[in-house]
Protein backbone atom coordinates (compact mmCIF):
# COMPACT_ATOMS: atom_id res chain seq x y z
CA UNK A 1 0.00 0.00 0.00
CA UNK A 2 1.30 3.59 -1.09
CA UNK A 3 2.26 5.99 1.96
CA UNK A 4 -0.14 8.66 2.05
CA UNK A 5 0.60 12.24 0.47
CA UNK A 6 -1.56 14.40 2.47
CA UNK A 7 -1.32 15.17 6.02
CA UNK A 8 -5.19 16.32 5.85
CA UNK A 9 -7.77 15.40 8.28
CA UNK A 10 -10.69 12.86 6.69
CA UNK A 11 -12.79 15.99 7.01
CA UNK A 12 -11.28 18.82 5.69
CA UNK A 13 -12.70 21.42 3.91
CA UNK A 14 -16.20 20.80 5.80
CA UNK A 15 -17.71 23.50 7.19
CA UNK A 16 -20.63 22.96 10.00
CA UNK A 17 -22.41 25.54 11.50
CA UNK A 18 -23.69 24.30 15.04
CA UNK A 19 -26.41 26.17 16.10
CA UNK A 20 -28.17 23.57 18.31
CA UNK A 21 -27.54 23.31 22.36
CA UNK A 22 -27.44 20.81 24.82
CA UNK A 23 -27.02 17.47 23.89
CA UNK A 24 -27.50 14.73 20.85
CA UNK A 25 -27.23 17.65 18.06
CA UNK A 26 -24.04 19.18 19.51
CA UNK A 27 -22.52 16.09 20.11
CA UNK A 28 -22.92 15.07 15.85
CA UNK A 29 -21.33 18.36 15.57
CA UNK A 30 -18.27 17.07 17.85
CA UNK A 31 -18.27 13.60 16.12
CA UNK A 32 -17.65 15.56 12.79
CA UNK A 33 -14.49 18.10 14.55
CA UNK A 34 -12.62 15.40 15.59
CA UNK A 35 -12.23 14.54 12.21
CA UNK A 36 -11.97 17.86 10.95
CA UNK A 37 -14.21 19.30 10.03
CA UNK A 38 -14.62 23.61 11.23
CA UNK A 39 -17.12 23.39 13.24
CA UNK A 40 -18.89 26.94 14.45
CA UNK A 41 -20.53 26.72 17.66
CA UNK A 42 -23.43 29.20 17.16
CA UNK A 43 -24.59 30.45 20.82
CA UNK A 44 -27.35 32.99 22.25
CA UNK A 45 -25.20 36.15 23.46
CA UNK A 46 -26.93 35.88 26.96
CA UNK A 47 -25.53 32.69 28.26
CA UNK A 48 -24.69 30.38 25.28
CA UNK A 49 -25.47 27.03 25.54
CA UNK A 50 -26.76 26.17 28.46
CA UNK A 51 -24.55 22.87 28.23
CA UNK A 52 -21.79 25.44 29.30
CA UNK A 53 -23.82 25.49 33.23
CA UNK A 54 -24.81 21.92 33.20
CA UNK A 55 -23.51 19.05 35.18
CA UNK A 56 -19.83 19.00 37.65
CA UNK A 57 -18.06 22.42 37.21
CA UNK A 58 -14.70 23.56 38.27
CA UNK A 59 -14.38 26.71 39.33
CA UNK A 60 -17.48 28.23 37.55
CA UNK A 61 -16.50 26.32 34.26
CA UNK A 62 -18.51 23.15 33.05
CA UNK A 63 -16.94 20.34 32.71
CA UNK A 64 -19.31 18.35 29.99
CA UNK A 65 -19.39 21.69 28.35
CA UNK A 66 -15.56 21.55 28.00
CA UNK A 67 -15.37 18.23 26.17
CA UNK A 68 -18.49 18.26 23.74
CA UNK A 69 -17.44 21.44 22.29
CA UNK A 70 -13.68 20.50 21.79
CA UNK A 71 -12.36 22.10 18.19
CA UNK A 72 -15.34 23.77 17.68
CA UNK A 73 -15.56 27.96 17.18
CA UNK A 74 -17.49 30.00 19.19
CA UNK A 75 -19.60 32.93 17.76
CA UNK A 76 -22.65 34.54 19.16
CA UNK A 77 -25.62 35.62 17.28
CA UNK A 78 -28.51 36.72 18.08
CA UNK A 79 -30.81 34.74 16.38
CA UNK A 80 -34.06 36.28 17.80
CA UNK A 81 -33.00 39.69 16.30
CA UNK A 82 -33.89 40.15 12.12
CA UNK A 83 -29.83 41.48 11.73
CA UNK A 84 -28.72 37.89 13.64
CA UNK A 85 -30.92 36.29 11.28
CA UNK A 86 -29.76 37.64 8.25
CA UNK A 87 -25.86 37.05 9.29
CA UNK A 88 -26.83 33.23 10.16
CA UNK A 89 -28.35 33.41 6.61
CA UNK A 90 -24.97 34.57 5.26
CA UNK A 91 -23.29 32.29 7.48
CA UNK A 92 -25.59 28.97 5.84
CA UNK A 93 -24.93 30.30 2.41
CA UNK A 94 -20.69 28.78 3.26
CA UNK A 95 -21.85 26.03 5.03
CA UNK A 96 -22.04 22.60 4.01
CA UNK A 97 -23.79 21.36 7.21
CA UNK A 98 -25.87 23.08 9.36
CA UNK A 99 -26.98 21.33 12.64
CA UNK A 100 -30.44 22.21 14.67
CA UNK A 101 -32.55 21.53 17.38
CA UNK A 102 -34.67 24.19 17.66
CA UNK A 103 -38.99 23.62 17.29
CA UNK A 104 -40.04 23.39 13.77
CA UNK A 105 -42.02 26.59 14.73
CA UNK A 106 -39.34 28.61 15.94
CA UNK A 107 -37.18 28.05 12.86
CA UNK A 108 -39.95 28.64 10.17
CA UNK A 109 -40.59 31.89 12.20
CA UNK A 110 -36.99 32.72 12.10
CA UNK A 111 -36.35 32.20 8.58
CA UNK A 112 -34.14 29.39 9.42
CA UNK A 113 -36.19 26.39 8.27
CA UNK A 114 -34.73 23.70 6.01
CA UNK A 115 -37.09 25.54 2.97
CA UNK A 116 -35.73 28.91 3.99
CA UNK A 117 -32.13 27.96 4.23
CA UNK A 118 -32.55 25.56 1.08
CA UNK A 119 -33.38 28.54 -1.26
CA UNK A 120 -30.26 30.38 -0.21
CA UNK A 121 -27.79 27.03 -0.35
CA UNK A 122 -28.99 23.99 -2.46
CA UNK A 123 -25.87 22.18 -1.66
CA UNK A 124 -26.65 22.53 2.33
CA UNK A 125 -27.07 19.56 4.25
CA UNK A 126 -29.30 20.09 7.26
CA UNK A 127 -29.38 17.95 10.54
CA UNK A 128 -32.46 18.60 12.42
CA UNK A 129 -33.14 16.95 15.86
CA UNK A 130 -35.89 17.28 17.75
CA UNK A 131 -37.49 15.28 20.61
CA UNK A 132 -40.45 13.43 18.74
CA UNK A 133 -39.54 14.10 14.78
CA UNK A 134 -40.72 17.02 12.35
CA UNK A 135 -44.23 15.75 11.37
CA UNK A 136 -46.80 13.62 13.44
CA UNK A 137 -49.18 14.69 16.51
CA UNK A 138 -46.21 15.30 18.71
CA UNK A 139 -43.91 17.09 16.28
CA UNK A 140 -44.35 20.25 18.01
CA UNK A 141 -43.47 19.05 21.43
CA UNK A 142 -40.48 19.52 23.43
CA UNK A 143 -38.31 16.31 24.30
CA UNK A 144 -35.01 15.61 26.11
CA UNK A 145 -33.63 12.47 26.31
CA UNK A 146 -34.96 11.16 28.96
CA UNK A 147 -38.52 10.97 26.99
CA UNK A 148 -36.86 8.77 24.75
CA UNK A 149 -35.72 6.39 26.94
CA UNK A 150 -39.00 5.76 28.43
CA UNK A 151 -40.66 5.92 25.13
CA UNK A 152 -38.12 3.65 23.20
CA UNK A 153 -38.91 0.30 25.46
CA UNK A 154 -35.89 0.88 27.28
CA UNK A 155 -36.65 1.82 30.47
CA UNK A 156 -39.61 -0.51 30.90
CA UNK A 157 -37.40 -3.77 30.36
CA UNK A 158 -34.57 -2.34 32.32
CA UNK A 159 -34.24 -2.96 36.14
CA UNK A 160 -34.98 -5.69 38.24
CA UNK A 161 -38.42 -7.90 37.81
CA UNK A 162 -39.92 -6.45 41.06
CA UNK A 163 -38.42 -2.59 40.92
CA UNK A 164 -39.69 0.18 38.84
CA UNK A 165 -38.71 0.86 35.13
CA UNK A 166 -35.54 2.25 35.54
CA UNK A 167 -33.55 5.02 33.77
CA UNK A 168 -30.20 5.42 32.49
CA UNK A 169 -27.59 8.16 35.21
CA UNK A 170 -26.59 9.02 31.49
CA UNK A 171 -27.60 10.54 28.44
CA UNK A 172 -28.08 7.27 26.36
CA UNK A 173 -31.15 8.76 24.18
CA UNK A 174 -29.05 11.49 23.17
CA UNK A 175 -26.02 9.59 22.77
CA UNK A 176 -27.50 6.63 20.51
CA UNK A 177 -28.95 9.41 18.66
CA UNK A 178 -26.00 11.84 18.05
CA UNK A 179 -24.51 8.81 16.45
CA UNK A 180 -26.84 8.00 14.16
CA UNK A 181 -26.65 11.55 13.22
CA UNK A 182 -22.95 11.71 12.47
CA UNK A 183 -23.09 8.78 10.33
CA UNK A 184 -26.57 9.97 8.61
CA UNK A 185 -24.53 13.51 7.82
CA UNK A 186 -21.93 11.64 6.41
CA UNK A 187 -23.68 9.70 3.90
CA UNK A 188 -25.77 12.94 3.04
CA UNK A 189 -22.04 14.40 2.34
CA UNK A 190 -21.41 11.01 0.23
CA UNK A 191 -24.31 10.99 -1.91
CA UNK A 192 -23.97 15.23 -2.80
CA UNK A 193 -20.39 15.22 -3.17
CA UNK A 194 -19.60 11.42 -4.63
CA UNK A 195 -23.02 10.56 -6.57
CA UNK A 196 -24.07 14.52 -7.27
CA UNK A 197 -26.80 14.74 -5.70
CA UNK A 198 -28.31 17.32 -3.74
CA UNK A 199 -28.48 18.96 -0.24
CA UNK A 200 -31.35 17.19 1.88
CA UNK A 201 -32.69 17.17 5.26
CA UNK A 202 -31.79 14.97 8.13
CA UNK A 203 -34.66 14.39 10.07
CA UNK A 204 -33.98 12.47 13.97
CA UNK A 205 -35.82 12.36 17.08
CA UNK A 206 -34.76 10.32 20.80
CA UNK A 207 -36.99 7.92 20.64
CA UNK A 208 -36.03 6.09 16.95
CA UNK A 209 -32.52 5.16 17.44
CA UNK A 210 -32.65 3.68 20.83
CA UNK A 211 -36.13 1.85 19.84
CA UNK A 212 -34.02 0.51 16.46
CA UNK A 213 -31.51 -0.98 19.30
CA UNK A 214 -34.73 -2.65 21.27
CA UNK A 215 -35.17 -4.74 18.34
CA UNK A 216 -35.73 -7.89 19.67
CA UNK A 217 -38.79 -6.93 21.99
CA UNK A 218 -40.62 -5.92 18.64
CA UNK A 219 -39.66 -9.25 17.09
CA UNK A 220 -40.84 -10.92 19.89
CA UNK A 221 -44.08 -9.00 19.76
CA UNK A 222 -44.88 -9.01 16.23
CA UNK A 223 -44.59 -12.66 15.65
CA UNK A 224 -44.76 -14.42 19.08
CA UNK A 225 -47.49 -12.25 21.08
CA UNK A 226 -44.57 -11.34 23.67
CA UNK A 227 -43.89 -8.61 26.03
CA UNK A 228 -41.19 -8.79 27.92
CA UNK A 229 -40.70 -7.10 31.28
CA UNK A 230 -37.92 -6.62 33.69
CA UNK A 231 -35.00 -8.93 34.69
CA UNK A 232 -32.74 -7.30 36.21
CA UNK A 233 -28.94 -8.53 34.06
CA UNK A 234 -30.46 -11.60 33.28
CA UNK A 235 -31.47 -11.80 29.73
CA UNK A 236 -33.87 -14.16 27.92
CA UNK A 237 -31.81 -14.88 24.57
CA UNK A 238 -28.45 -16.13 26.67
CA UNK A 239 -27.62 -18.00 30.09
CA UNK A 240 -25.28 -17.86 31.80
CA UNK A 241 -25.92 -13.83 31.15
CA UNK A 242 -25.43 -11.71 34.39
CA UNK A 243 -23.36 -10.08 37.16
CA UNK A 244 -22.11 -12.33 40.28
CA UNK A 245 -20.59 -10.57 43.19
CA UNK A 246 -17.00 -12.33 43.90
CA UNK A 247 -16.02 -13.21 47.55
CA UNK A 248 -13.94 -9.71 48.11
CA UNK A 249 -17.00 -7.50 47.55
CA UNK A 250 -16.35 -7.19 43.88
CA UNK A 251 -18.61 -8.02 40.89
CA UNK A 252 -17.51 -9.28 37.64
CA UNK A 253 -20.09 -9.76 34.57
CA UNK A 254 -20.57 -12.88 32.19
CA UNK A 255 -22.19 -13.49 28.67
CA UNK A 256 -22.77 -17.22 27.63
CA UNK A 257 -24.06 -15.95 24.36
CA UNK A 258 -22.79 -18.54 22.21
CA UNK A 259 -23.08 -22.34 22.73
CA UNK A 260 -19.30 -22.94 23.38
CA UNK A 261 -18.68 -19.76 25.64
CA UNK A 262 -21.59 -21.21 28.22
CA UNK A 263 -20.03 -24.82 27.97
CA UNK A 264 -16.63 -23.44 28.41
CA UNK A 265 -17.98 -21.47 31.57
CA UNK A 266 -19.25 -24.99 33.46
CA UNK A 267 -16.20 -26.89 32.30
CA UNK A 268 -14.11 -23.74 34.08
CA UNK A 269 -16.14 -24.17 36.83
CA UNK A 270 -15.44 -27.95 37.51
CA UNK A 271 -19.06 -28.45 36.58
CA UNK A 272 -18.44 -31.03 33.59
CA UNK A 273 -21.52 -32.93 34.44
CA UNK A 274 -23.78 -30.04 32.94
CA UNK A 275 -21.32 -30.16 29.74
CA UNK A 276 -22.83 -33.44 29.39
CA UNK A 277 -26.45 -32.94 30.69
CA UNK A 278 -29.02 -32.13 27.51
CA UNK A 279 -31.32 -29.88 30.11
CA UNK A 280 -27.90 -27.23 30.45
CA UNK A 281 -26.02 -28.11 27.15
CA UNK A 282 -28.99 -27.86 24.64
CA UNK A 283 -29.20 -23.40 24.20
CA UNK A 284 -32.78 -23.81 24.31
CA UNK A 285 -33.14 -26.26 27.18
CA UNK A 286 -30.57 -24.20 28.65
CA UNK A 287 -32.55 -20.81 29.03
CA UNK A 288 -35.38 -22.56 30.25
CA UNK A 289 -33.21 -23.28 33.27
CA UNK A 290 -31.43 -19.82 33.35
CA UNK A 291 -32.57 -19.62 37.19
CA UNK A 292 -30.32 -22.84 37.79
CA UNK A 293 -27.43 -21.45 35.98
CA UNK A 294 -27.37 -18.16 37.59
CA UNK A 295 -27.49 -20.14 40.50
CA UNK A 296 -24.14 -22.24 39.89
CA UNK A 297 -22.06 -19.99 38.41
CA UNK A 298 -22.98 -17.52 41.44
CA UNK A 299 -22.21 -20.10 44.04
CA UNK A 300 -19.02 -20.50 42.65
CA UNK A 301 -17.87 -17.27 41.79
CA UNK A 302 -18.83 -16.14 45.46
CA UNK A 303 -16.13 -18.53 46.87
CA UNK A 304 -13.44 -16.81 45.07
CA UNK A 305 -11.97 -13.24 44.58
CA UNK A 306 -12.36 -10.76 41.62
CA UNK A 307 -8.17 -11.35 40.59
CA UNK A 308 -8.95 -15.85 41.44
CA UNK A 309 -12.02 -16.27 39.30
CA UNK A 310 -11.35 -13.83 36.41
CA UNK A 311 -7.80 -16.22 36.11
CA UNK A 312 -9.66 -19.07 36.11
CA UNK A 313 -11.97 -17.60 33.43
CA UNK A 314 -8.88 -16.26 31.31
CA UNK A 315 -7.66 -19.05 31.30
CA UNK A 316 -10.61 -20.98 29.68
CA UNK A 317 -11.95 -18.32 27.28
CA UNK A 318 -14.80 -17.93 29.07
CA UNK A 319 -16.41 -14.16 28.21
CA UNK A 320 -16.11 -12.60 31.94
CA UNK A 321 -15.37 -9.36 32.58
CA UNK A 322 -14.67 -6.96 35.95
CA UNK A 323 -17.47 -4.42 36.39
CA UNK A 324 -15.56 -1.19 36.58
CA UNK A 325 -15.64 2.07 38.33
CA UNK A 326 -14.11 5.14 36.94
CA UNK A 327 -11.12 4.72 38.48
CA UNK A 328 -10.16 1.49 36.85
CA UNK A 329 -11.55 2.41 33.89
CA UNK A 330 -8.72 4.75 33.35
CA UNK A 331 -6.22 2.71 34.59
CA UNK A 332 -7.32 -0.42 32.71
CA UNK A 333 -3.61 -1.58 30.69
CA UNK A 334 -5.84 -2.41 27.31
CA UNK A 335 -7.94 1.33 26.82
CA UNK A 336 -4.30 3.18 28.03
CA UNK A 337 -2.94 0.85 24.96
CA UNK A 338 -5.28 2.20 22.77
CA UNK A 339 -5.53 5.64 23.56
CA UNK A 340 -9.00 6.04 24.87
CA UNK A 341 -8.11 8.44 27.37
CA UNK A 342 -6.47 11.57 26.14
CA UNK A 343 -4.90 15.00 28.05
CA UNK A 344 -5.44 18.06 26.33
CA UNK A 345 -4.12 21.25 27.31
CA UNK A 346 -6.53 24.71 28.49
CA UNK A 347 -6.39 28.06 29.32
CA UNK A 348 -9.25 27.80 31.75
CA UNK A 349 -8.57 24.56 33.29
CA UNK A 350 -4.55 24.11 32.61
CA UNK A 351 -5.39 20.58 31.35
CA UNK A 352 -8.13 18.25 30.98
CA UNK A 353 -8.62 14.28 30.55
CA UNK A 354 -11.31 13.05 28.34
CA UNK A 355 -12.65 10.71 25.97
CA UNK A 356 -10.77 10.45 22.40
CA UNK A 357 -12.53 9.80 19.25
CA UNK A 358 -13.81 6.30 18.72
CA UNK A 359 -12.75 5.23 15.35
CA UNK A 360 -9.30 4.93 15.34
CA UNK A 361 -8.14 5.27 11.39
CA UNK A 362 -4.34 3.86 10.56
CA UNK A 363 -3.88 7.16 8.06
CA UNK A 364 -6.20 9.99 9.71
CA UNK A 365 -6.44 9.87 13.15
CA UNK A 366 -8.59 12.18 15.14
CA UNK A 367 -7.34 15.32 16.62
CA UNK A 368 -8.21 17.62 19.81
CA UNK A 369 -6.88 21.09 19.09
CA UNK A 370 -8.50 22.50 21.57
CA UNK A 371 -11.39 21.91 24.44
CA UNK A 372 -14.74 24.02 24.64
CA UNK A 373 -13.87 27.75 23.83
CA UNK A 374 -14.98 30.80 26.00
CA UNK A 375 -18.31 32.26 24.60
CA UNK A 376 -18.35 33.82 21.63
CA UNK A 377 -14.36 33.67 21.63
CA UNK A 378 -13.95 33.54 17.77
CA UNK A 379 -17.05 35.55 16.78
CA UNK A 380 -14.64 38.69 15.31
CA UNK A 381 -12.04 36.04 13.93
CA UNK A 382 -14.88 33.63 12.05
CA UNK A 383 -17.21 36.98 11.26
CA UNK A 384 -14.34 38.79 9.59
CA UNK A 385 -13.15 35.35 7.63
CA UNK A 386 -16.55 34.35 6.19
CA UNK A 387 -18.30 37.76 6.06
CA UNK A 388 -15.55 40.40 5.34
CA UNK A 389 -16.66 41.94 8.59
CA UNK A 390 -14.39 44.87 10.11
CA UNK A 391 -13.72 44.92 13.57
CA UNK A 392 -16.03 48.53 13.45
CA UNK A 393 -18.40 46.21 12.28
CA UNK A 394 -18.14 43.97 14.80
CA UNK A 395 -18.44 46.26 17.27
CA UNK A 396 -21.51 48.13 16.52
CA UNK A 397 -23.27 44.69 16.24
CA UNK A 398 -22.02 43.88 19.91
CA UNK A 399 -23.64 47.47 20.89
CA UNK A 400 -26.94 46.73 19.04
CA UNK A 401 -27.05 43.37 20.64
CA UNK A 402 -27.03 41.32 17.65
CA UNK A 403 -23.61 39.65 19.37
Amino acid sequence: MAAPTTNRALLDGVRVLDFASLAAAPLAATYLGEFGADVIKVEDPVGGDPIRSWGNQSNGIGLMWKSVSRNKRSVTLNLRAAKGQELARKLVAQADVVIVNTRPQTLRKWGLDYQSLRAINQRLIMLHITGFGLSGPKSERPGFGTLGEAMSGFANITGQADGPPTLPPFMLADGVASLNAAYAVMMALYHRDVHGGPGQLIDINLIDPLARLLEQTLLGYDQLGLVPGRTGNRWDISAPRNTYQTSDGKWLAMSGSSPALALRVFKAIGRDDLVTDADFSDPQRRLARAAEVDEVVAEWVSTKTLDEAMTVFDDADVAAAPVYDITQLVADEQLRHRGVFTTVDDEELGSMTVQSAVPKFSETPCRIDHLGPKLGEHTAEVLGELLGLSESDIDNLHAAGVL
